[in-house]
């Protein structure tokens, strides 16, 4: 599909209110010599033709197509075709002609001088891959026989069935068209990101991603929640975040001239308006040493932008942190506490952060001792709340907020995307862990799945509940549409998730037959801080990739 079709395609879509539908006829591929032919001809209506088994060609206004098996080709009217196909299978062909018109919004308001209803295009052009083939075939052969009745009802049962047809063909059609503009989105996204540096506009953009300016500006900022302006702006500021670092020694103008400010002043507001702190503040704050006692905190530390200066070394998820933010300079702290407190002393830092739940009172004396010491109520608050209280310590109110307000910005375009691809889909979280199965609750990665994105969460999954404790026959006789898997790295959670996998009963579930299962390692996912919430939004539409 070119980029020209793709744009046009993705328009007409949202003209269906105004349109309706008007079967012509039903072919059914009959010949004795296994093949079929479409002489070249300029046609008057909309051609579908339907493949279900067998091979061939097609030429379009000169443009050669494959025509393949489990797909179909649509043509417009006024369209110069030829076709060859090569047969197989008792259900090899099917020739659909139909019309498309336009359906006024109310037929009141229609006058005598008003121009009658046109002939519409199909939002759908050239091939389409069909979900299923059998449902597709089973469509045609029912308006073939319908159609050919003298009863005037089994003829509108045939007008009702063909559509049903368009209604799965223009889904599978729809799908592809959600992939492409994802594809043309993370173009132009990753265009941003290597050139962020350089004057960027809209008109650039659009190109870069093969769409028109104005469906560029309405399709990223709906996959994104962001414009793509604004999104060169954040990621400017983020950039200009890594060159503030304790050890940097860059001046304030050669950094916002290196991100693509030459305007030191304007840079400036713009700093404070996306981070909620001037950049002055900001790298002042950098300088400050803070530790993280428990890895529970490193999470929030990240999304406030901060790097623990020490941070435990058992934390599975550290290798993941030094690899994205370079932190070589973080100090790995022990776990048995006295030694991590010795590590602490020899670092003078200015701020130690804990857990208040998982620290001994002896512990939370010796520390204050060390600097000032915020030990965090974990289990009464939320994520969002954790991240305020932990913010408010620090002084850095403004950039929770702030960080906050992007969170939920890219919440909702996630939720819309979603939306479309998920439907009303059930979903169930589950974590092996050793031999036990775990239904995860909303104080964890289902919390974005359940709140924030307002999935269905699959029956029998009560969230207002502690985390449930499940059998593998409760969790084998589950409805869920769509199922996530955690499985832990010990042997024992590995040997149960084998065990699971070969049972007769898993490949009854619905989730499983309709490939809607997916599985995740157990860090970083199972944390529950602002960092991790924010990743998890990352991977949403990831999952269950074209197997929605």
């Amino acid at each position: 599909m070119s980029d020209h079709e793709y744009a046009s395609q993705a328009g007409e879509y949202e003209r269906l209110d105004n349109m309706w539908f008007k079967l012509r006829a039903v072919e059914k591929n009959d010949s004795d010599s296994g093949s079929w032919s479409c002489r070249l001809q300029f046609i008057e209506s909309h051609m579908l033709l339907l493949i279900a088994s067998g091979k061939g060609w097609i030429t379009v206004d000169g443009r050669y197509s494959e025509l393949r098996a489990g797909s179909a080709f649509v043509c417009m009217p006024g369209q110069l075709i030829e076709a060859s196909l090569d047969v197989s299978g008792e259900r090899g062909l099917y020739v659909v002609h139909f019309d498309v018109f336009e359906q006024p919004e109310t037929s009141e308001r229609r006058t005598q001088n008003e121009p009658q209803p046109q002939n519409l295009r199909f939002p759908v052009e050239g091939e389409v891959v069909a979900a299923s083939m059998i449902e597709w075939s089973a469509l045609c052969e029912a308006m073939g026989h319908t159609m050919k009745s003298e009863d005037r009802l089994r003829r509108m049962r045939g007008q009702i069935q063909f559509y049903e047809l368009l209604y799965s063909l223009l889904r599978d059609g729809k799908r592809v068209l959600d992939t492409e503009s994802e594809a043309a989105m993370e173009r132009a996204k990753l265009y941003i990101e290597q050139h962020y540096r350089e004057e960027l506009t809209i008109e650039l953009l659009a190109r870069e991603a093969g769409i028109s300016s104005r469906h560029f500006i309405r399709l990223f900022k709906q996959t994104y929640g962001w414009s793509a302006i604004e999104y060169l702006a954040r990621y400017r500021i983020r950039q200009a975040q890594e060159l503030m670092k304790p050890d940097s020694e860059y001046q304030l103008k050669d950094i916002a001239s290196y991100v693509g400010y030459q305007d030191e002043l304007y840079f400036r507001r713009k700093f404070k308006k996306i981070t909620g702190t001037p950049p002055a503040a900001f790298m002042k704050n950098a300088k400050k040493r803070i530790v993280a006692f428990h890895a529970n905190m490193i999470g929030h530390l990240l999304a406030l932008h901060i790097t623990p200066h020490a941070a435990p070394a058992e934390h599975p998820w550290t290798e993941y942190y030094r690899r994205k933010y370079d932190t070589h300079s973080v100090l790995p702290l022990a776990h048995n506490d006295d030694v991590k407190i010795e590590q602490i002393r020899s670092t003078n830092p200015d701020y130690i952060i804990g857990i208040k739940e998982f620290t001994s009172a002896e512990t939370e004396k010796k520390l204050e001792e060390l600097a000032f010491t915020y030990l965090m109520p974990w289990l009464e608050h939320d994520w969002r709340m954790q991240l305020r209280l932990l913010a408010q310590w620090l002084d850095k109110s403004s950039e929770a907020e702030a960080w906050l307000d992007q969170y939920e910005r890219k919440t909702r375009a996630v939720r819309e995307q979603v939306k479309k691809v998920w439907g009303n889909d059930s979903l169930l979280i589950a974590r092996i862990s050793g031999h036990a199965i775990h239904i995860l609750d909303s104080r964890s990665l289902g919390e974005v799945f359940y709140d924030d994105l307002q999935i269905a969460p699959a029956a029998g999954n009560m969230l207002d509940q502690p985390e449930q404790q499940w059998t593998r026959d409760e969790l084998m006789h589950t409805d869920a549409d769509r199922l996530l898997l955690i499985v832990d790295d010990d042997a024992s959670a590995q040997a149960a998730w084998q065990e699971l996998r070969q049972s007769e009963a898993w490949g009854q579930l619905k989730a499983v037959r309709n490939r809607r299962i997916d599985q995740l390692p157990s860090y970083p996912w199972t944390e529950y801080t602002a960092f991790t919430q924010d990743l998890v939004l990352d991977e949403v539409l990831k999952l269950w990739r074209n197997r929605a």
